[in-house]
């Protein structure tokens, strides 16, 4: 379901597309501003009690908000993969390195320099790749990246678990989210 509408009711311009090309680009940027509105109300999100949602509901939220632009069944918060991504984010604690743990899992990592990313903005990146996957051709566009966002959205993976270390020496903050069942087979399409 769409939560926005866009009307141009300008005379000077016309745009001419076929009815395919418009519903396209209709359902494109409707799903961008639904996804842009979720996460930035999920960033700051506050409970009522005047306290911060829980790091879970800070990753989670904005994944499933991505994940529900799709059609696509929401993650489960697993505390067995929020425990593996918090010992692997203690590994990269020192140095902060945009190393993957090579584990068992799918795997997302981000690092910030600063202290002050939160969990919304580094899934935010993660989703913003969107625009460089081409769902007809299952790739990313030449040099970019889009691997991040396919795994987000991959219709069978089921849970996440994610963690968020601050780097020592001022070195920035780190992030992982792991997945079950992982995504990113080469020749299957996400969703």
């Amino acid at each position: 379901m769409c939560i926005c509408t866009c009307k141009l009711k300008s005379p000077l311009m016309k745009i001419v597309m076929k009815p395919s090309e418009f519903l396209q680009m209709r359902m494109y940027l409707c799903s961008t501003v639904t996804i842009f509105l979720l996460l930035i109300s999920s960033t700051h999100a506050v409970t009522k009690q005047g306290q911060y949602l829980s790091l879970a509901n800070q990753f989670l939220a904005p994944h499933n908000a991505a994940r529900s632009t799709l059609r696509l069944r929401p993650l489960m918060w697993d505390p067995k993969l929020a425990r593996y991504a918090q010992w692997y984010a203690n590994q990269r604690r020192f140095d902060c390195a945009l190393r993957h743990s090579n584990g068992p899992y799918g795997e997302n990592i981000f690092w910030g320099s600063g202290n002050g990313w939160t969990p919304s903005q580094a899934v935010t990146a993660w989703v913003s790749e969107r625009k460089w996957y081409n769902y007809r051709s299952n790739s990313c566009a030449g040099g970019q990246q889009c691997g991040h966002f396919t795994q987000i959205v991959w219709r069978t993976t089921r849970r996440v678990g994610c963690s968020r270390v601050i780097c020592s020496g001022g070195r920035g903050v780190f992030m992982t989210c792991n997945y079950d069942p992982p995504g990113n087979y080469i020749g299957e399409r996400p969703y």
